[in-house]
């Protein structure tokens, strides 16, 4: 079966192409533009290639007959007429989205998932969760969005009998599952285009732990969604378990807890303190707390809690001497948490604010420019800035000075996080 990657740069198409690869299908692909992580598919042998116009896909149609075309929501979202999805819809070939292909390839192995959810944490609790199997040289197939130190984005191992699994809420693509464990990392109301209201987030929620075999869920989101201790339903206090955890920032410590706690009880064979020391030997993963430089790191973090989340991590580890540059993920998004932007840089000596990266935009609000950003935090020392010479001297300024320099970007092509990749040197 010959599959087709519509969005193939991103960081959920991107590894279910390696996944569809090493499962044995034929698989090409394409994405609007080149990227870092278009990049590291080309070094991993996947075939695609940049543009996605009708005629593109009808010359690789012809040469090599798609089965299954499969697309991102981004794709669906960004274009009125996606030219690659027409195309498809007029020669009969099988389109979906990536929930469908991921159910299929589940159903046609028997592998069961496991599921990490939630607003905040995912990423790193997915990568937690990989390290610990592979540490215990247990066969494990996955998706995560965002490249690791062990291994690939995606992997599929015909020995696995679990599938772990980043699933994303954006879109409800996590409602497509019925999980046999999923460890839910944190839960704060995001997304207002797909979930207009906190309590239509939070319904979301009970339905995805309601079709799973069994959840793990920290008490301050089970009282979010008015969870009760159930059989399939573990509910944990933070309290005393992060403790015993030396990474470094609280978040970190927390997504390591949780996954412990359900890991043990998933494993029967497995030792609760074993999985603890290989745990505190986590390396970390790409664009979380990632060190480019010295006193140089970039994060994904995005939303408010994600924000204070990276700002303490990068507190505990420079003394509290941190600067940030500032790269919000969607202008949309900047509208929706903005009132919260007036506090969540609290603790940082200067924030740079850079454009903001643009993407499934609602293009009726106004354009909140670094300008407007920098009125809203207007209690802090803050500058407007854009990604050029005067940007990157800056950051020099800081480092040389002893000052943490934490960026905080959206990631992709053209973002704040590419560009600091290209342009600054150890």
């Amino acid at each position: 079966m010959h599959i087709f990657f519509s969005g193939i740069g991103g960081t959920a198409i991107g590894p279910l192409a390696q996944i569809a690869t090493q499962a044995g299908f034929t698989v090409s692909g394409s994405d609007k533009q080149a990227s870092d992580y278009t990049d590291y598919l080309a070094q991993q042998g996947v075939d695609f290639h940049i543009g996605q116009s009708k005629d593109q896909i009808a010359k690789l149609h012809q040469e090599k007959p798609i089965d299954w075309y499969v697309y991102s929501s981004a794709v669906a979202m960004e274009q009125s007429q996606p030219e690659e999805l027409l195309f498809c819809q007029e020669h009969d070939i099988k389109t979906s989205k990536r929930d469908e292909l991921i159910n299929h390839i589940l159903k046609q192995t028997g592998q069961k998932m496991i599921a990490i959810a939630g607003t905040h944490g995912k990423t790193t609790t997915t990568a937690m969760v990989i390290w610990l199997y592979k540490q215990l040289d247990i066969p494990i197939s996955y998706s995560i969005g965002a490249k690791i130190p062990f291994g690939d984005m995606g992997q599929f191992n015909q020995a696995a009998e679990y599938f772990v699994y980043e699933a994303d809420e954006y879109d409800r693509n996590f409602l497509s599952f019925h999980p046999a464990l999923s460890i839910i990392a944190g839960i704060d109301w995001d997304h207002p285009d797909i979930y207009p209201t906190r309590e239509s987030y939070n319904q979301a929620f009970q339905q995805f732990i309601n079709q799973s075999d069994s959840t793990y869920v920290w008490q301050d989101d089970a009282k979010k969604l008015d969870l009760k201790p159930r059989e399939n339903i573990t509910i944990l206090e933070k309290t005393d378990l992060a403790n015993r955890f030396n990474l470094v920032g609280g978040v970190n410590r927390e997504n390591a807890a949780i996954v412990v706690e359900a890991i043990t009880d998933a494993l029967d064979s497995a030792d609760k303190d074993t999985l603890i020391t290989q745990m505190n030997q986590f390396p970390g993963l790409s664009r979380r707390f990632e060190e480019l430089a010295p006193n140089l790191f970039t994060d994904y973090a995005h939303t408010p809690a994600k924000i204070r989340g990276a700002i303490d991590i990068a507190k505990e580890h420079a003394d509290n001497e941190v600067v940030v540059v500032y790269e919000g993920l969607h202008n949309t998004r900047q509208h929706f948490i903005k009132d919260e932007l007036v506090d969540v840089f609290s603790g940082a000596k200067k924030v740079y604010i850079v454009p903001s990266y643009r993407a499934r935009e609602d293009e009726s609000l106004e354009d909140l420019t670094p300008e407007k950003l920098s009125e809203i935090i207007s209690g802090m020392d803050s500058a407007p800035s854009e990604l050029n010479q005067d940007l990157l001297d800056a950051i020099e300024q800081h480092r040389q000075a002893g000052d943490l320099v934490l960026c905080l970007s959206a990631g992709g092509g053209g973002s704040l996080d590419e560009w600091l990749r290209q342009n600054v040197t150890n």
